[in-house]
């Protein structure tokens, strides 16, 4: 009996579909999710997402959001969710050399800081998680 899964992002659906399990980077851990999991809402730390349907398995690199788990459902709400073959390699090292630069360079404002830093991670996480999908393959869930 599969779990309906929706992973959710300010500008779009990202995924929709029956899966056998779900495994979300939650702010204080990983959780993992199979059908009939009792209900709760969890904070979304930055990481990857892992879906389990059937033999296969597919990761979203997520950051930030919120994650609500019914018997039947489970709704991933996130700032961001990048399916891992979809991630450029060379792109997201791209980023992160940028992010780098801009704090060693020094930000004038709180924000400005606080936005490279944010770049950064996002940045350290995509080439995480595309890296693994390159070296492990889809089949692997960890």
């Amino acid at each position: 009996m599969p779990i309906q899964l929706e992973i959710v992002t300010p500008e779009r659906l990202a995924y929709s579909d029956e899966v056998d399990e779900v495994i979300v980077p939650g702010s204080e851990g990983e959780l993992g999710i199979l059908p009939r999991h009792a209900p709760l809402v969890a904070t979304l730390g930055a990481g990857e997402l892992r879906i389990k349907k059937g033999n296969e398995w597919e990761a979203f690199a997520v950051f930030g959001g919120f994650v609500q788990v019914r018997p039947d459902k489970v709704v991933v709400l996130a700032e961001t969710a990048d399916l891992a073959s979809e991630i450029d390699l060379e792109r997201a090292k791209a980023a992160r050399q940028e992010a780098e630069r801009a704090l060693e360079q020094g930000a004038r404002e709180p924000a400005d800081l606080a936005a490279a830093q944010a770049a950064l991670q996002q940045a350290l996480l995509h080439i995480r998680v595309a890296e693994r999908r390159y070296r492990e393959g889809p089949r692997h869930p960890r």
